[in-house]
């Protein structure tokens, strides 16, 4: 009989591992050796959870790992994850002990051949471009001369003094309002927020200076963030950018009403030097003086030409000859004056006369009788012409009421409507079934068509 050997007898020294040990073995092995790991490869099936972790898959040509980036290490990332996107991962090697899976947890992440910052820096620039954030047309110009200039910058920092200098200089009366803020790091770019919003609830505030000094990248970084550029964007006050130097760019610079190299830059465009103003404004004085004689010498000429026309020397002629026989007719007249109260003994005599030689009781009895005559015509001829209309007025009474549609209902026609008030002319406009209203002389007849007969002509009793 034979009989089987037990475990113990094949393997008398060999440990037996449960899956759990042999795991945990794996997982203590990976996170011992594999400390601070730099890999390189692309990212793959990115997701993110709803608790703001992040889970992807490195690969290059021949392998692929699985990689975790948790929310605690995703708060520093700056760009924008996609899939494709070629990367460098730092972290640590560990094993994902329910699946047995070991995967790579990520603590910083970069992209390859590009910084991150950078990078975020191009992805924000494009989106706020296609949102037309950047767009000439959203641009607002600067008051020639503003009474109130606000600033948003860091108090201590050598970009107020210099403002501050150049405005003094330029137009010493000129009030300032600063709105003191961070300009770097953690807290900064909510700090500018604040401030833009403070100055534009400022109704005494004409313009807007934003910016600091020179620095890197990550220190001009808060006037690359979206919340600053909206900020800028959504300002009822035109904003002047100042940061860093010439050469800096920033997303502030692409938003904001007018970009100034440098701070100390943007003081000298927010205002023009007050000498050049008093200077400009001479200038204007001396053209528009300069312009008003032109015209007023043009005038003068044009006069002179009107005044020597031929047209006025005859004019002049003729108001002469005028005078002259107004004279004589007054010499005239105040003689024949003279004549009558000379001698009114005489005019009295010969006015006598005339009233003599006329009957004016002979003329009122032949003027009232033309008047009477003329008045009988009128008369007769307008009773004539009332009796003419009243005819005419008559006939076309009873043309029209012969033409009436009641005198044609009276005569025993009748009008036909369908359902929808439209007078029937044709048997096929009804279907069998279709209601109809008969109007009458007298009344109205509600009925339904029961057959229709389209062909049919009405030929007899007189028809």
């Amino acid at each position: 009989m034979n009989v089987l050997p037990s475990q113990r007898d094949l393997f008398p020294t060999q440990k037996i591992y449960t899956v759990s040990e042999v795991t945990a073995e794996i997982k203590t092995l990976l996170e011992t050796e594999f400390l601070d790991v730099f890999i390189q490869g692309e990212i793959s099936n990115f997701t993110a959870a709803t608790s703001g972790h992040l889970y992807f898959v490195l690969k290059d040509k021949g392998a692929q790992i699985k990689c975790a980036f948790f929310r605690s290490k995703v708060r520093f990332l700056k760009f924008k994850i996609e899939d494709g996107m070629q990367v460098i991962a730092r972290g640590n090697l560990g094993v994902y002990e329910l699946r047995g899976e070991y995967q790579f947890y990520v603590d910083f992440l970069e992209p390859k051949g590009i910084g991150s910052l950078q990078l975020a820096f191009e992805q924000l620039k494009a989106r706020l471009q296609v949102e037309g954030l950047f767009d000439p047309q959203h641009k607002k110009p600067l008051p020639l001369l503003p009474h109130t200039i606000g600033i948003v910058t860091s108090p201590t920092g050598a970009a107020i003094q210099d403002i501050l200098r150049i405005l003094r200089r330029r137009h010493e009366s000129v009030k300032v309002v600063i709105y003191p803020a961070k300009v770097q790091g953690e807290g900064a770019a909510q700090e500018i927020v604040s401030g833009i919003r403070y100055l534009n609830s400022l109704q005494e505030v004409d313009v807007m200076i934003v910016g600091r000094g020179g620095g890197s990248i990550e220190d001009l970084w808060a006037f690359n963030e979206e919340a600053v550029a909206r900020a800028i964007f959504n300002s009822r006050i035109p904003i002047i950018s100042a940061v860093g130097h010439e050469i800096d760019f920033t997303i502030a610079d692409f938003v904001a009403d007018l970009r100034a190299p440098t701070p100390s830059g943007a003081a000298e465009l927010v205002i023009s030097q007050k000498s050049e103003l008093v200077e400009r404004v001479a200038n204007l004085e001396r053209r528009l003086i300069q312009h008003l004689q032109f015209r007023l010498g043009q005038f003068r000429n044009k006069i002179f030409e009107i005044s020597t026309h031929r047209v006025f020397a005859s004019v002049e002629g003729r108001l002469r000859l005028y005078q002259q026989r107004s004279d004589e007719l007054a010499f005239r007249l105040e003689n024949a004056m003279q004549a009558q109260f000379l001698d009114p003994k005489t005019r009295w005599q010969l006015l006598s006369n005339s009233l003599q030689r006329l009957d004016l009781r002979q003329i009122v009895r032949l003027k009232r009788e033309a008047l009477n005559y003329q008045l009988t015509r009128c008369q007769t001829q307008i009773q004539f012409l009332l009796h003419t209309l009243r005819g005419r007025v008559k006939a076309l009474h009873e043309t029209l009421h012969a033409l009436s549609p009641q005198a044609v209902l009276e005569r025993g026609y009748a009008i036909c409507w369908d359902s929808r008030r439209n007078i029937l002319k044709e048997a096929q406009s009804l279907a069998p079934g279709d209601p109809f209203t008969v109007t009458l002389a007298k009344g109205k007849i509600q009925g339904r068509a029961e057959t229709i007969d389209k062909e049919t002509h009405v030929k007899d009793k007189g028809f």
